[in-house]
């Protein structure tokens, strides 16, 4: 355990986190998305996991994650194919939490440009999350030298 670190961020995912610059993506992503094939075409490479909810997730991901201010494509979601407007239970969770940090509203992407997004990010990070259509990206952002 670490003081100020949510201990469901495992030292991979840490890792990865810290290792990501301005500008990288990171994809969080439920059970059913094809994880692991597409990490496999990530920068890192490998699959990271979490089993816990999406909501959870990205909660403790933005305790430590910044994410960009300079795109509007910053936080995006999957969308439901056919009804691209359709706001599921998952991303409204998903959104709180990104509100909390004074984040972006969450854009939606297109299932398969969502995947040609998530082949070009820097880590996926697969989580226990069984809802459909619980995939997210977020774009790092930068932490002002006078806030590190």
């Amino acid at each position: 355990m670490l003081r100020g670190i949510d201990p469901i961020l495992n030292a991979d995912v840490l890792y990865a986190l810290r290792a990501m610059g301005h500008g990288d993506d990171l994809i969080i992503a439920d059970t059913n998305f094809p994880s692991d094939s597409i990490a496999r075409e990530t920068v890192l490479g490998d699959v990271l996991r979490i089993d816990r909810s999406a909501a959870e997730v990205i909660r403790a991901v933005l305790s430590v994650y910044p994410i960009d201010t300079f795109v509007d494509d910053a936080a995006a979601r999957i969308e439901v194919v056919g009804e691209s407007d359709k706001i599921l239970p998952v991303m409204q969770e998903a959104q709180v939490q990104v509100s909390a940090v004074n984040g972006p509203k969450l854009i939606g992407i297109e299932r398969f440009a969502f995947y040609d997004r998530a082949k070009k990010a820097y880590a996926v990070i697969q989580t226990g999350e069984p809802r459909f259509y619980g995939c997210f990206a977020f774009r790092k952002g930068v932490i002002p030298p006078d806030q590190a």
